[in-house]
């Protein structure tokens, strides 16, 4: 049975049973706790723990999810894969342990022909935590399962949750026999191979708090209501129902695999044991590019872009990874790209489950192709960067490099710390990882969590969700700026409170607002809120607006004057100019957009904005540098629309209508069902939005596109300023050129004929002042090589020449010098020359002191030492910089003392 039949499957049971079918949320989740969607119930977690009423009692999805905690396990078990599909059944409040147990065995034994899985139930086994009698009871007296097959296990292995604070509670897992070729008889507890589970069954009852990921965390109490999560992996029952051994070889990855070991030149199975623990070092790398690939094919669907922190770097990691395994496997892949021949393999193995893989491919090929070409440099610097390192390593008898030495790989050439130490590990050397991690923790501003990310956290939500029973925040700003209201709630240090003085920041919650909340790249409106009071009256500066939980609008205010009190009058004023010019800069941003699309075709797509009063950046997928003519046509094009005039028009509709009309969404985004559409000029611009949004395109004044660059691999950014904020950077631009004409003395047309030529004349007069310096330096060689001295067999002249000659003339210089010595007999020459307090040094060595044993490189490293500087080099010539320069003739010495020494 394929894949997508198995997934179409589930979704039609649990759909004829009540259930309402939700789609998968993207990747890239909106939570504090999370860098990617971990787990099926991940998005349901605010119906879990109260802090949103559920739209629906029972719910089921199929939902896209990635784990990394695990990824050296990838490949070796057939238990782990980065990216995987959670097949789930929710229910809110609803039915509870006898109806998931018995709706999870009906679909699983259920007979293929009348819509189930055909699952043999005689070779099924059932987990229960400890304690859960109930659940025990259920499984014998309801499924009639035999109690040798039902086995009690503890917190870690049935006790579940996300490991992080949030719901959870006991479960039940359902595992599948085998047989004996995949080893041991005994139940899962003696062999989890054998005995594969495909099925986990969580009855959520309860909260957790923050501590160890498994057991030993503190549980907080019981949930509002008691609720089922439960989980089928659709990759387990792939492997169970096509008959395969592991998850990697089931018709979604093993496309990739099987050409990853053509092109290699290699023979998947032929060394390994049906268990993927018995498999053979090439079949682990091959299952690791299989489920690699498919995994950076997903999250770069899903909007994630390569970098080097948070999701872009779990993505940058993953993709590396696939690439070196393969270039490990050599064959073709030795020199050759390795994602243009496999990434198209996966996309053709998902697209009947993910359709949009097919019609997106363009943009995904674009960033991840990208990425591989980023990693091969890297990797031609690095590599050899490494290499020197464990060398050195190895020649001082150390068992580990430096976390300095990989930290520099890091930072300063982009190779990931988990290659180096894959890397180092292969070569018999661990890597300091404690001093890595302590010189990253150095190098980084860990910037504060902002407002929202601090509110979105589950043990932060407590006043939220109270304040959230009595209905939604009612937002008025689409029809008004300002609105009357009333004093909802008032939260201080995440505590509600009933009333605030004068000097105070803290957070207000209205039963309506003229405020915009942060989102979709827009920032929060700003103004004050009024709350007139019997006395006195109350004046709020609104400092931020963010949305911590779903319906809720929370403004963050500096009381400036009165007393705030719960259940007060208030009046919520936006300042005018502020939301004119937010509302210039987000339209302007659907403008770029769309110009962008007109102008570089339909693959040239947003992959994150921010925008503000006057300003916006748009950040979308695109592999090269955009040129000057090609900014200018995108500039034009974007003006042109605002000269239209083109209506701005805002629609609701159901997402599917949306998606069928061709209206855009921005990647990672969650929608809901019903959706908010902006068009400008009708079909021209359409994009899913909530912003606030100019009524015409003319009303946007003016745009002027400032900057363009890379922020990744296959993603660039435009910046440009909009409206009166554009028509002053124009302004400013005129004034320089105007400035710039005048004081070259020519019409601001021939400017650049006049700077080029300027330009070129500066060359030719830093060339021929090169040209005279190094003459005036070369004067100098004939009487240094008089002042050679003999020591140990060696002509040898040791000089600190004047002050501020350049290395590469210090390095003409010497050569010079030991050209006009005695070639026939050993010569050294070792020049310092001071320039800023510290000392430019070379040393070189001629045919005859090489052929005797001497080498510069060690004559440098001698004088480094000595100086306490940095330099090496070949035996003929080597160069360093550091130290005092009255330190040079004591370094002289040292190197002198060398050449005496027997050793040398």
């Amino acid at each position: 049975m394929e894949t997508a039949e198995i997934r179409r499957r589930w979704l039609r049971f649990f759909g004829d049973n009540g259930h309402t079918v939700v789609p998968s949320a993207p990747l890239p989740f909106d939570d504090p706790n999370l860098l990617f969607v971990a787990a099926g119930m991940v998005p349901f977690v605010p119906y879990f723990i109260g802090q949103e009423s559920a739209p629906y009692k029972r719910a089921t999805s199929v939902q896209k999810c990635v784990r990394t905690l695990d990824i050296e396990e990838v490949g070796k078990t057939t238990r782990h894969g980065t990216f995987f599909q959670m097949n789930g059944n929710f229910s809110f409040g609803d039915y509870f342990k006898e109806e998931a147990i018995r709706l999870a065995w009906q679909l699983s034994t259920g007979p293929r022909s009348e819509g189930g899985y055909g699952l043999d139930g005689d070779r099924i086994w059932a987990t229960v935590y400890l304690d859960d009698d109930e659940a025990i009871d259920i499984w014998r007296r309801v499924i009639g399962l035999p109690a040798d097959r039902i086995v009690r296990r503890g917190m870690a292995d049935n006790f579940w949750s996300m490991t992080v604070p949030g719901p959870c509670g006991p479960c039940s897992e359902l595992y599948y026999d085998r047989g004996p070729a995949y080893g041991t008889e005994g139940g899962p507890a003696v062999d989890e191979d054998r005995y594969m589970e495909f099925w986990n069954l969580v009855f959520m009852q309860n909260e957790r708090g923050a501590g160890p990921a498994k057991e030993g965390y503190p549980i907080l109490g019981e949930l509002p209501r008691k609720n089922i999560d439960t989980g089928m992996g659709l990759e387990r029952m792939a492997t169970l129902l096509q008959g395969v051994d592991n998850l990697y070889e089931i018709d979604e990855t093993r496309p990739v695999l099987d050409r990853a070991a053509e092109l290699a030149g290699k023979r998947y199975g032929g060394e390994s044991g049906p268990s993927a623990a018995e498999a053979a070092p090439d079949d682990v790398r091959l299952r690791v590019i299989a489920d690699h690939v498919r995994t950076g094919l997903m999250l770069v669907a899903d909007g994630v872009t390569p970098s080097n922190e948070g999701r872009g770097y779990v993505l940058r990691r993953i993709l590396r990874r696939a690439v070196r395994s393969a270039r490990m496997l050599g064959g073709e892949f030795t020199d050759g790209a390795v994602l243009p021949q496999l990434l198209p393999v996966s996309r053709d193995a998902m697209a009947p489950s993910y359709p949009e893989l097919a019609t997106d491919y363009d943009r995904i090929a674009m960033i991840a192709y990208g990425e591989e070409d980023a990693f091969r440099r890297t990797l031609a610097s690095g590599t050899t960067i490494l290499d020197v390192a464990v060398s050195e390593a190895r020649q001082a008898n150390r068992p580990a490099l430096s976390g300095e030495r990989a930290f520099t790989l890091h930072d300063t050439y982009g190779f990931p710390i988990d290659l180096t130490i894959e890397m180092a590990a292969e070569a018999g050397l661990s890597v300091d990882q404690d001093e890595f991690r302590r010189l990253m923790s150095e190098q980084r501003q860990r910037a504060k969590d902002d407002a929202r990310s601090k509110k979105s956290g589950v043990s932060s939500t407590a006043a939220y969700r109270a304040l959230r029973e009595h209905g939604p925040t009612i937002f008025t700003g689409y029809e008004t700026l300002e609105t009357e209201s009333r004093v909802r709630g008032i939260v201080r240090k995440d505590e509600l409170v009933e009333a605030v003085g004068p000097g105070e920041t803290v957070e207000v919650v209205l039963d309506a607002t003229s405020f915009y909340a942060e989102s979709g790249g827009q920032i929060a409106d700003e103004g004050v809120i009024i709350v007139p009071g019997s006395g006195s009256e109350a004046r709020l500066r609104v400092l931020d607006v963010q949305r911590p939980i779903k319906g809720l609008i929370v403004h963050r205010v500096h009381v400036e004057s009165g007393e705030l009190r719960t259940g007060a009058e208030a009046v919520a004023q936006v300042d005018p100019e502020w939301r004119l010019s937010a509302r210039q800069a987000h339209s302007g941003t659907h403008v770029v957009h769309a110009a962008l699309r007109e102008v570089l075709g339909p693959s040239a797509l947003q992959s994150g904005s921010y925008n503000k009063p006057g300003y916006l950046r748009l950040d979308f997928a695109w592999s090269r540098g955009l040129d000057e003519r090609t900014r200018t046509d995108i500039e034009e094009t974007a003006n042109r629309a605002l000269r239209r005039d083109l209506p701005v028009a805002v629609r609701y509709m159901p997402l599917a209508q949306a998606r069928e009309e061709g209206a855009l969404a921005l990647f990672g985004e969650t929608y809901d069902a019903e959706v908010r559409v902006v068009e400008i000029g009708g079909p021209w611009s359409r994009e899913l939005c909530g912003g606030t949004h100019v009524s015409h395109s003319s009303q946007i004044g003016a745009l002027a596109i400032t900057g363009e660059s890379s922020v990744g691999a296959g993603v660039r950014r435009i910046e440009a300023f909009v409206g009166l904020d554009a028509i002053k950077y124009l302004a400013n631009e005129r004034a320089l050129v105007a400035a710039l004409a005048d004081l070259v003395k020519v019409p601001p047309a021939e400017l650049p004929d006049r700077i080029e030529s300027m330009i070129i004349r500066l060359r030719n007069a830093e060339r021929e002042l090169d040209r005279l310096r190094a003459a005036e330096v070369l004067q100098q060689a004939e009487p240094l090589a008089q002042r050679a001295v003999e020591v140990a067999g060696v002509q040898l002249l040791t000089e600190l020449v004047p002050a501020g000659v350049s290395a590469g003339d210090l390095r003409t210089l010497a050569v010079n010098v030991r050209d006009r010595l005695d070639p026939t007999r050993p010569a050294a020459v070792l020049l310092a020359s001071a320039a800023e307090d510290r000392l430019s040094f070379v040393a070189t060595v001629n045919k005859a002191g090489v052929a005797a044993g001497r080498s510069a490189g060690d004559l440098v490293k001698v004088l480094a030492q000595a100086l306490g500087a940095r330099g090496g080099g070949k035996a003929d010539l080597a160069q360093g910089a550091g130290g005092k320069p009255g330190d040079a003739q004591a370094g002289f010495e040292a190197v002198r003392t060398s050449l005496l020494s027997p050793a040398s």
